[in-house]
């Protein structure tokens, strides 16, 4: 991309300080996994791709279903029936063309977790169930991956970073995953559209700053209570 072009698309970015144009080709040139194309992973592609991530890498094995379109603000009643990753690549494609789009339409498992994460920067967590989540910590710790986790219940969240330049991961917070027979999911419980999309939000925002060299705080989990307003940050 010409610099002209690149200054006429991120210009808002590029005039901040920290990003200017070498953070602005950072962003084209970096490589980014988003696992989940949900509630999470909704806005993580929206501002990953809007920002200009030159890679874009969308894995999900569902359909599109309406009661997702209350949170899962990338795809909409054209879309329902379809995979959500195809979902995802028409909604990339209508924002941001010059994005090279990967789909793994596919369910992440151990056969091919190790396969799909290698070729990528940084990998984002908007998985839904705890499998899958510690199959992703724990590939990323192998590969050394940078891994943005986040996760969301109610109206409630949490946010954080594991395993970048040797910092701790999600086995250290929580060492083991609880049993999921009697835990409750957002099926059961629902969740408020909103939510994701603040904690997507933050996840894409960390996303970028570890491709641009900004300032982060690791080995820190960011709890979110939307319900009484609250926002606890606790080492670990």
């Amino acid at each position: 991309m010409k610099k002209e072009d690149i200054f006429a698309r991120y210009s808002r970015q590029i005039f901040i300080e920290e990003i200017g144009l070498e953070g602005q080709r950072k962003i084209i040139n970096s490589k980014v996994l988003v696992i989940g194309a949900g509630g999470l992973g909704s806005p993580v592609i929206q501002y990953l791709a809007s920002a200009g991530v030159g890679t874009l890498g969308v894995s999900d094995f569902d359909e599109v279903e309406l009661h997702n379109l209350n949170r899962q603000i990338i795809h909409n009643e054209k879309t329902v029936g379809i995979s959500k990753v195809k979902s995802a690549g028409i909604f990339i494609r209508n924002l941001n063309h010059q994005i090279e789009f990967i789909g793994i339409e596919q369910k992440m498992d151990e056969s091919n977790a190790e396969e799909l994460i290698s070729g990528f920067d940084i990998i984002v967590d908007g998985s839904d169930n705890f499998k899958t989540r510690y199959l992703i910590n724990d590939v990323c710790v192998k590969l050394k991956k940078p891994l943005v986790y986040g996760s969301i219940l109610g109206f409630s969240g949490q946010v954080a970073i594991f395993n970048h330049n040797g910092s701790k991961n999600l086995r250290d917070i929580f060492p083991e995953p609880p049993s999921e027979e009697h835990l409750p999911d957002c099926d059961s419980l629902g969740v408020l559209g909103a939510l994701p999309g603040i904690v997507g939000s933050m996840m894409a925002n960390l996303t970028l700053k570890i491709i641009t060299d900004l300032p982060l705080q690791l080995n820190k989990l960011t709890i979110i209570d939307t319900l009484n307003w609250r926002f606890q940050t606790v080492d670990f």
